[in-house]
């Protein structure tokens, strides 16, 4: 276990006593368990049988008035030793506002997210609001991955400076670094911009321009015009191009980019119903452009029924052409049972299971959820999956929740 582990080991743990301290200490303690079964075959066909236990914590107030504490991890086994399945911290940290007048903290393994890019990291983050219009941000630790080895001399530092002018205006600027094995890997700025024009029509833009290799590796700019209360339309332009750490040896491989023009038009039928019609040009360097056109339907839950029915097309001249179709329904019986079912038939999906990249084309499933009580339930969901790795195969999970 290496370092950086062992404090966020010692961190939850000694975080848990004080949780379990809560009422001495007058905390509030709210959260959620998850035992968890679930079994799929591997790519060799053999089936694993997975259990997890995941659990949720939620400490307010402790000891301290604003001191809290948020945790998320799990547990995890493969009764059947067929695949590797690890147990996570996903995220541990105090937090407190206002530990001095406009000076917010959090402390431990935590998500950070700027326009100059994304990690979990084991740290300190700093926030230091009301600085006239701008606020400050400044975070680092160690950085985080659940792929690859993970020490002390892996670290991530940063910061971003953001504001707010003309009463519809944000802008927020951003840096980051990060670190491998001492070494540095990537030196990134960010830029993102939202403007807001008489209620009416929303504009906004990101960049992320890497410095190591002087160029832009993401670039986001959209608008969204929504004055009807009925119907909205958005637009928007993506650029991506794929940003490997120094360190990495596909660092001196050439990548290609990837842009994409995407409309949407969006109407509001009814209450919790909606109609939407999307295009998206997906642009490639080395393989022909797609046309993909999606219609659909989506109905959230404000009486029994919910659910959604699309359709779509992917026209990609001599590439692949998919005529897919999404539908999914759920109704809510009484207050004890909710039960659904739903497919998906050829359209792409892509899901990362731990190293193994599982693109499926098609699924079948059906589920149900008993609430027990108030605070205990039962999910249950199986799946029928094809995917371009093996021809089929099935897929079941059983989930008890306990919240307390």
């Amino acid at each position: 276990m290496n370092i950086w582990r062992q404090i966020s080991f010692c961190m939850a743990v000694g975080l848990l006593a004080v949780l379990t301290a809560g009422p001495a200490l007058a905390a509030s303690v709210s959260g959620r368990a998850s035992t968890v079964f679930e079994w799929f075959d591997d790519a060799q066909e053999d089936t694993a049988l997975v259990g997890y236990q995941y659990l949720l914590l939620n400490g307010k107030d402790l000891g301290v008035d604003g001191l809290n504490f948020r945790g998320y991890g799990r547990l995890a086994d493969d009764f059947a030793d067929e695949v590797d399945i690890d147990s996570r911290l996903y995220y541990a940290y105090l937090e407190k506002r206002n530990l001095i007048q406009n000076l917010d903290f959090k402390l431990g393994r935590q998500f950070i997210s700027t326009p100059a890019g994304a990690s979990l990291m084991d740290g300190l983050h700093l926030e230091y609001r009301n600085l006239g219009p701008l606020g400050v941000k400044l975070f680092g630790g160690g950085d985080v991955t659940y792929y690859e080895g993970y020490n002390a001399e892996d670290w991530i530092v940063g910061t971003e400076v953001y504001g707010h002018f003309f009463d519809s205006l944000d802008v927020g600027v951003s840096y980051l670094q990060r670190w491998d094995d001492s070494e540095l890997g990537n030196e990134l700025f960010g830029l993102d911009v939202d403007y807001t024009f008489r209620n009416m029509l929303n504009l906004y833009s990101e960049t992320q321009y890497d410095y190591l290799s002087d160029t832009v590796s993401y670039f986001l700019a959209g608008a969204k015009y929504f004055q009807s209360p009925q119907w909205s339309l958005r637009t928007e332009y993506l650029y991506s191009l794929p940003v490997f750490s120094s360190t990495s040896i596909y660092s001196v491989f050439a990548v290609e980019e990837y842009q994409e023009l995407t409309a949407e038009l969006e109407y509001r039928i009814a209450a919790g119903l909606r109609g939407y019609a999307r295009y998206t040009r997906e642009l490639y360097a080395e393989f022909d452009d797609a046309n993909v056109y999606e219609v659909g339907l989506e109905k959230t839950r404000t009486g029994r029924f919910s659910g959604y029915l699309v359709g779509t097309l992917r026209d990609a001249g001599d590439s692949q052409d998919l005529y897919g179709a999404k539908v999914y329904g759920s109704y809510l019986f009484n207050q004890y049972l909710q039960a659904g079912a739903g497919a998906h038939f050829d359209v792409l999906e892509r899901r990362l299971e731990d190293q193994d990249d599982e693109t499926t084309s098609s699924r079948l499933w059906a589920d149900a959820t008993c609430f027990l009580t108030k605070k205990l339930s039962v999910q249950a969901k199986v799946e029928r999956v094809e995917s371009d790795l093996w021809d089929e195969y099935y897929r079941g999970r059983v989930r008890l929740n306990i919240l307390f």
